[in-house]
Parts: C-alpha cells; sequence; structure tokens
C-alpha cells in the first residue's frame, strides 16, 4: 500500500466543499475550513475543484483527494468524469483524485482514467455504489475505493443512513475501502471503523453550517 494510503489508515478525511450559491464558496473560504480541519486532527482532505486544490494546496501538505464535479449532458457521471481533468487535479497537487466509477454510461472507461491518474503521478480512488463496482475498479487498477455513491446510483439501496450492509460486503471480500456518505456524527465515524474501513470521509456534519443549520430547524419544525 502507498504512502499516502498508509498516512490515512484510521483516520479522518474532511471534505471541504461548498455548492454554488452558499456563502462558503470562495477557494479562501475552503482554504480556511481546510485548514480548521487540520487543526482539528484530520489527517486528510477532499476538495472539489481545479481553484479549490490550489488553494488548499498552497497553506497545507495534508494529502488531499481532488475531485471535480462536471454535469454532462450525455452521461449521469459527474465526478470527475473525464481524463483530462482527473490530470489537471494532479497537476495542481491532489494525493488521490476521485472519480465516479460506477457501472452507468460514462465519456471514459475507468481503465482509462486510472491509467491517466497514475501517469500524472497520484493515487485512483474509485467512488462505487455497490460491490460489483467495486470489483470493477480494482481490475481497472484503482488505488482505492470509497463508498461515495451508494444510495445516489438507481441500482445502489435507497437509504437515508450509510451503507453498512456495503461496508460489510467490502470487507468480507477483502476490498479495502474508505467510507464516505450519509455519516453525520462522531458515532457514525466510529461505527465505519468497526465495519471496516480503511479511513472515514466526513464533509457536511463538518464543514456546511448551511446544511447542518437544516437540520437542526427541520427537528425544531417537525417536532412543534
Amino acid at each position: 500500500m502507498s504512502a499516502v494510503l498508509d498516512r490515512l489508515r484510521g483516520r479522518l478525511i474532511v471534505s471541504c466543499q461548498a455548492n454554488p450559491g452558499s456563502p462558503l464558496r470562495d477557494p479562501h473560504i475552503i482554504s480556511r475550513l481546510a485548514l480548521a480541519a487540520q487543526q482539528g486532527g484530520a489527517a486528510g482532505l477532499r476538495i472539489q475543484g481545479f481553484e479549490d486544490v490550489l488553494a488548499v494546496r498552497a497553506v497545507t501538505d495534508l494529502p488531499i483527494i481532488g475531485l471535480t464535479k462536471t454535469d454532462r449532458p450525455d452521461t449521469p457521471v459527474y465526478i470527475t468524469p473525464t481524463s483530462a481533468e482527473a490530470a489537471r487535479l494532479a497537476e495542481l497537487g491532489s494525493d488521490i483524485v476521485a472519480f465516479d466509477a460506477t457501472l452507468r454510461p460514462r465519456p471514459e472507461s475507468v481503465v482509462h482514467l486510472v491509467q491517466t491518474i497514475h501517469a500524472a503521478g497520484a493515487l485512483a480512488m474509485a467512488d462505487i455504489s455497490t460491490l460489483p463496482e467495486a470489483q470493477a475498479a480494482y481490475e481497472a487498477g484503482a488505488d482505492i475505493v470509497g463508498t461515495t455513491l451508494a444510495g445516489y446510483t438507481p441500482h445502489s439501496r435507497a437509504l437515508t443512513t450509510a451503507d453498512w450492509l456495503l461496508m460489510d460486503e467490502l470487507r468480507e471480500g477483502g476490498l479495502t475501502f474508505i467510507a464516505e456518505g450519509r455519516l453525520n456524527s462522531p458515532q457514525d465515524a466510529a461505527r465505519a471503523m468497526r465495519h471496516g474501513a480503511h479511513a472515514v470521509v466526513v464533509g457536511s456534519a463538518i464543514t456546511r453550517p448551511d446544511v447542518i443549520t437544516t437540520w437542526f430547524a427541520g427537528a425544531l419544525r417537525d417536532g412543534s
């Protein structure tokens, strides 16, 4: 296993992202969120977009999982759908490049994306939603898989929680994985480790106060 993945073993990775329209949608603010996460004990960061990766790389040496989100009319795949985007993320300082490896129509093959990422000097993280997708990603040469897209594809289990069963399937299949998706509390993060995760990614519950506020406001509204 690579030195980067060794650094992340058993540790927390914080996703620092802000959607368009968010008051936090600024590369400088994202870099501050990244530094706050580092100060709190994060061992790695998951960062979306070229400008944000560049801004975060300038202020920290923590491992960065870089990705893009690109809406395309020809495919439902939107996390780093092309090799050009993948290569650019590596050039800007991403140690790991994450991409959608789901079994859906895609502009480029998983094999080609992995080869491009490796040629650019980074590790390839395949975001998957099912066990067969994880198996296919490893066969294509991915270095690690993430449960990022579980529950977000038509063929994966529809859930409002993390996909604990998928984690068990990956562990029992001997597949190393990073847990990500709907892990909204420290208890969830710890539970993911007990289900066999190599590392855990948490985003909204740490770095998106607008989202967290909706949880509390909704709970009060429903309770009243």
